[in-house]
């Protein structure tokens, strides 16, 4: 898979720009706070509908404008197809080949990009929600499926709570409806929960490979995903249906007296482990940078696997981030297979790293000063 144009309209400090890409290494070059995120940030929104770095699409919208356009032209094979976003303060309008798509599962997936940014390395010590969303964003791309169900989840989950906010308030009594509500919460979250054991073990196959690499093989990673319900793996959706189900009965005066779901997907976490020790507890900053960069480099063979394409890769300043070992390692994983955005302060950390010739264009206050190769 291939980005061959990007053309943007009133994105953040974009007024009007229309890029070609023609090599597998494309870097966006110049100081901080010029523009050079924004443009990583619209190829993401290309390919998700919503920015990695806010939930307010108006700031994504030019200063004083009404609407912003993201376009681009990617490959996949030998085939070319074009794909669009509209963001405006009424929502977002998305088109593959032209045809306006209703839904947002319709959409994701025609372009498969893994964003690396410094955050990123939080991954294994930030907050299980940083786990959860990337786990619904990475498993979101690669199964439409997996998308509407939870996109159903979420909906009915914030019916139930609503709900149940009611009935502790005695503003509502009948606790049938309630009953309701959490069939139809079990029918949706254990569809999440078992997409999510299924993919979560894929990775795990692949990062620990990669982790082994770059360590040398001396330590193993194991990723645990960690939730309320007895083990995942070889249960059949059905059962973990029924299982839920009887969770959300056992906790039903907790949830009452809270107003709120205390059990479900959305509470759910990732645990990694390297040599069976937990890595957010007892592991170095090196080994949590360490699993994090192998957990997303990981993401390149798992999507390839899946949809037979190898994903695009936006690395924003993380080459800055990552020592020479860690650096060597994810030039020498991406070298060759991975079309690579990458955008830096200075060619230091690329420059005799690499075999590629890279396209450089220079970002100056929301204008590209062209290609410095040339």
């Amino acid at each position: 898979m291939r980005l061959n144009k990007l053309h943007l309209k009133n994105y953040r400090n974009y007024d009007e720009l229309t890029m070609d890409f023609s090599k597998n290494l494309i870097i966006f070059l110049g100081e901080n706070a010029q523009g050079k995120t924004n443009l990583l940030e619209s190829i993401y929104v290309l390919a998700m509908t919503r920015s990695h770095r806010t939930t307010s699409e108006q700031e994504l919208i030019g200063w004083e404008q009404e609407q912003a356009l993201v376009q681009g032209e990617i490959s996949k094979g030998s085939s070319k197809l074009p794909l669009e976003i509209l963001l405006s303060k009424k929502g977002r309008k998305t088109k593959i080949n032209h045809i306006e798509q209703k839904k947002l599962s319709s959409y994701v997936g025609q372009l498969n990009v893994i964003l690396f940014a410094p955050e990123d390395l939080s991954l294994v010590k930030g907050s299980p929600q940083v786990r959860r969303k990337f786990l619904d964003m990475e498993l979101g791309q690669i199964n439409p499926i997996y998308l509407y169900n939870l996109v159903q989840y979420q909906s009915i989950l914030k019916q139930r709570n609503q709900y149940l906010k009611q009935l502790s308030e005695k503003k509502q009594s009948d606790l049938l409806y309630l009953d309701i509500l959490s069939e139809q919460l079990a029918d949706f979250g254990s569809k999440v929960l078992k997409a999510r054991s299924q993919f979560i073990k894929k990775l795990e196959f692949w990062a620990n490979s990669l982790h082994q690499q770059i360590t040398h093989q001396k330590e193993h990673l194991k990723i645990e995903y960690v939730t309320t319900l007895n083990s995942l793996k070889s249960q059949s959706q059905e059962q973990i249906q029924k299982q839920f189900l009887e969770e959300l009965a056992k906790n039903q005066k907790k949830d009452l007296f809270r107003g709120t779901t205390t059990v479900g997907p959305h509470r759910d976490d990732l645990h990694f482990f390297i040599n069976e020790k937990n890595v957010q507890v007892y592991g170095s900053q090196g080994q949590q940078r360490t699993t994090a960069l192998s957990v997303k480099l990981a993401e390149i063979d798992l999507i390839k696997e899946e949809t037979g394409e190898y994903p695009i890769l936006l690395l924003d300043d993380v080459m800055s981030e990552l020592d020479d070992n860690r650096q060597l390692h994810l030039l020498e994983t991406i070298e060759g297979k991975v079309q690579t955005f990458l955008t830096t302060t200075t060619l230091d950390h690329v420059k005799n790293k690499m075999t590629v010739e890279p396209e450089i264009f220079y970002v100056q206050q929301g204008k590209i000063k062209g290609d410095e190769t040339e």
